[in-house]
C-alpha cells in the first residue's frame, strides 16, 4: 500500500524503496524490507481466503473516512471503465460491450473517498457483489453511528433498502411507460425550448412501478431539450424535496466520480492485473483503494485550504513526497531534515502537524 502511494508500479520497483530509511519507518521496520521476488511469491501465492480478507479489510477500514460527526452517507456505486490487460491472463473473460480481456471493478465512493472496491469478470453485470458489499459497508457505518442516513445510489436492491432504512436514488433506463408519464413534461420542455431558443430543462414526479415490482415508487424526470432534441432522463428515489434539487444536489454528484476512477488507476496502478491467476489480481486492487485511501486523507486532513487541497493524488506524490530528505532515527524520535531550497518546507512541516494524534 505505501509503495503504491509512493509511485511503485511495479513489484521489481521495490528494490530501491526497501532499502531507503523512510519507508522502512513508516512500516516500523529496522531491517531491509521484502524485496520484488519475495513479494512476487507472496502474490502469486494468495488465494481467495486472503483476498477476501484483505477486501473485507479494506471496507472494515474507514477510520481515515469517517468524518467529525454524522452526515448522511451518499454512497455513489459505479463500474469503472474495463480494465484492459493482456488475453495471457486465463481467468479473465471476454467483454461483449468491447470485445477485450478486461476487468471492470466495481467501486463504490462516499465523496472523495473509497470505502470499497471488487473486480470481476469482464463479463459481468453491473451490480455483481453490490449484494455482498451493501450489508457490510452498512453495518460499518452505523456502527460509529447508529443514527446516520445512509443514501444508496444504485440500481437493483430497492425492496433490501426499504427493509433496512437505507435511502436510495438510482438512474433507470428509459422505456415506453416511463415515455407515456413523462409525454406532458416533454412537450413543455420542447415549447419552452423553441421560445426561447436555448437549452431548457424541465422537472417533474409520478408514481412509477415496474411489471416486476410489487409497489410503486416516486419517479422523477429531468425533460431536456436542446438543439439536438430531447433528452429525457429518470430517476427512481425514496427521498424527499423538490425533483430539480434532488436531480442537481444528489444526482449530479456523482460526475466527479469519473475522475476519482481515472486518479486511481492512473496515479495509483489499479489497472496492473496482470497477473495469469484470478485471486492474485483480486489482492491487487484493494491495496491500491487503501493507498487511494491514505493519499485522499492526506489531502482532506493536512492540506485543506492549502494550494494542494484539491490536487490530484499524483501532484502530492511529486510534490510532498518524492522530495530529498535526510531520516535521523533514534529510540525516541524521528527526523526529517529537509534541504534549505526546498520550495514546500512550510507546507510540509503544516501538513506532518495536522496528522499528528491527538
Amino acid at each position: 500500500m505505501c509503495a503504491l502511494a509512493l509511485g511503485c508500479e511495479d513489484l521489481n520497483d521495490h528494490d530501491e524503496p526497501r532499502l531507503d530509511p523512510a519507508p522502512k519507518t513508516a512500516v516500523e521496520a529496522d531491517g531491509t524490507l521484502a524485496g520484488a521476488s519475495t513479494l512476487c511469491r507472496f502474490e502469486q501465492g494468495m488465494g481467495r481466503d486472503g483476498a477476501v480478507r484483505c477486501a473485507c479489510t479494506r471496507c472494515w477500514w474507514n477510520g481515515l473516512s469517517l468524518p467529525s460527526r454524522a452526515r448522511p452517507a451518499v454512497w455513489c456505486w459505479t463500474s469503472t471503465p474495463p480494465t484492459i490487460r493482456r488475453a495471457a491472463c486465463g481467468k479473465v473473460v471476454s467483454s461483449t460491450d468491447h470485445d477485450r480481456y478486461c476487468f471492470p471493478p466495481l467501486c463504490v465512493f462516499r465523496e472523495d473517498r473509497l470505502p470499497a472496491a471488487w473486480l470481476r469478470p469482464g463479463n459481468s453485470d453491473g451490480a455483481r457483489h453490490a449484494w455482498a458489499i451493501l450489508p457490510l459497508l452498512t453495518r460499518r457505518r452505523r456502527q460509529t453511528w447508529p443514527d446516520v442516513k445512509i443514501v444508496f445510489r444504485r440500481r437493483r436492491m430497492l425492496s433490501w433498502c426499504e427493509r433496512n432504512d437505507v435511502d436510495c436514488v438510482v438512474g433507470i433506463a428509459r422505456n415506453a411507460a416511463l415515455a407515456k408519464k413523462a409525454a406532458p413534461v416533454m412537450e413543455l420542455a420542447a415549447m419552452a425550448h423553441e421560445t426561447s431558443g436555448k437549452k431548457v430543462r424541465v422537472f417533474d414526479e409520478f408514481p412509477y412501478a415496474a411489471a416486476s415490482r410489487s409497489r410503486s415508487r416516486r419517479a422523477i424526470v429531468k425533460a431536456g431539450h436542446s438543439s439536438r432534441g430531447a433528452n429525457p432522463r429518470y430517476v427512481v428515489t425514496s427521498l424527499k424535496g423538490a425533483p430539480q434539487w434532488l436531480c442537481d444536489r444528489v444526482c449530479r454528484a456523482r460526475g466527479d466520480r469519473e475522475n476519482r476512477i481515472k486518479e486511481q488507476q492512473l496515479d495509483l496502478f489499479a489497472d496492473r492485473t496482470g497477473c495469469h491467476a484470478w485471486w492474485p489480481n483480486q489482492y491487487r486492487l484493494p491495496l491500491s483503494a487503501m493507498a487511494c485511501v491514505l493519499l485522499e486523507a492526506i489531502r482532506r486532513i493536512a492540506l485543506a485550504g492549502g494550494d494542494l487541497a484539491n490536487a490530484h493524488v499524483g501532484t502530492i506524490r511529486l510534490k510532498l513526497l518524492k522530495i530529498g530528505a535526510v531520516v535521523l532515527r533514534n529510540t525516541r524520535r524521528v527526523r526529517l531534515p529537509l534541504s534549505g531550497s526546498c520550495p514546500r518546507q512550510a507546507l510540509f512541516h503544516a501538513a506532518a502537524a495536522r496528522l499528528q494524534p491527538g
